[in-house]
């Protein structure tokens, strides 16, 4: 038995969810993966999984091993990449992870050109609109859209995205413009649900102190582009990423209202885990993406609601 092979099969299978799941991704039998993690629990003297029917689960020791694997596998990894000059020359995958309509709208156009300038190197672009652990993804960057909670990673802000509230002029004619926040108790509302943008925020223009507006949605989606052509529909009034919006408000499908109380932009940033070497394809990444991403996300102004 190779140990670190076992350990990789053993981590594989826990990040798959089944055995079987695992050997399909590594391309090899299951009664191979079987055999190295039952040769791996009997190395260890102890059960690492329960196997259950439906799906695996870790023993407390267990768990504990495979957080221990993981860390060995990824320092062989970075010890056989500094190796192969990974750590001078830019080649290699670069996992980049990102919201799903920042990735499509900005983080996706800049990558395209990376790409074309380093052709020994391979992205793989991880979008999801939840915060992602880039550590559990094996992610090398991450675009993160608010404020910045883990201290360990190192962040560089690329600019501020506008929060805005949109309704079309069809539901604005049948129920009349709101003048406050608080008019939008009496409207029909979409709701896109976003860590980022849940609940519904806006600054008072007394105190200038951050309040929230919580009502029961007339309609709750999980991508902004629901809410928006929700919106385009008259189905309700939505609280959205301002670039989400740009073009319906542009070509007059949607107009924004409250402008007088909108929140401060949420911001944006470039972040990555600290590490004491940096591979050569990640500051290559970093260099580029940044200047770019900031000029991308300078592009919107303020547009008037009328």
């Amino acid at each position: 038995m190779d140990r670190l092979e076992a350990m990789a099969m053993l981590v594989s299978s826990v990040e798959e969810g089944s055995l079987s799941a695992a050997a399909r991704k590594l391309n090899i039998p299951v009664a191979t993966l079987t055999r190295n993690v039952n040769d791996l629990e009997a190395l260890v003297g102890t059960r690492l999984l329960i196997r259950t029917t439906r799906k695996l689960a870790l023993t407390d020791v267990g768990a504990e091993y495979v957080a221990t694997a993981k860390r060995i596998l990824e320092e062989v990894d970075e010890l056989e990449r500094r190796a192969a000059g990974e750590f001078t020359t830019p080649r290699g995958e670069l996992v980049v992870a990102s919201p799903v309509q920042v990735a499509r709208l900005r983080v996706l156009p800049v990558v395209n050109q990376f790409l074309a300038l380093y052709p020994e190197i391979r992205i793989r672009l991880v979008q999801s609109d939840r915060i992602i652990d880039l550590v559990d993804v094996h992610a090398d960057v991450a675009i993160r859209v608010g404020r910045l909670r883990d201290s360990s990673l190192v962040a560089t802000r690329v600019g501020a995205l506008r929060v805005v509230t949109v309704a079309s002029p069809t539901l604005l004619d049948k129920y009349g413009w709101p003048e406050t926040p608080e008019d939008l108790r009496e409207l029909p509302c979409v709701v896109f649900d976003s860590p980022s943008l849940s609940p519904w925020r806006y600054r008072s223009q007394d105190t200038g102190q951050i309040y929230t507006i919580a009502d029961v949605p007339r309609l709750l989606v999980s991508s902004p582009d629901a809410a928006v052509d929700a919106a385009i529909d008259g189905i309700g009034v939505t609280f959205i990423l301002e670039h989400d919006v740009h073009e319906a408000v542009i070509a007059g499908k949607l107009k924004y209202i409250l402008q007088d109380f909108e929140i401060e932009p949420i911001p944006v940033h470039v972040v990555y885990l600290s590490r004491a070497a940096m591979p050569a394809k990640l500051r290559r990444f970093i260099d580029y993406a940044v200047p770019k991403l900031r000029e991308l996300l300078a592009e919107f102004g303020r547009i008037p609601s009328a």
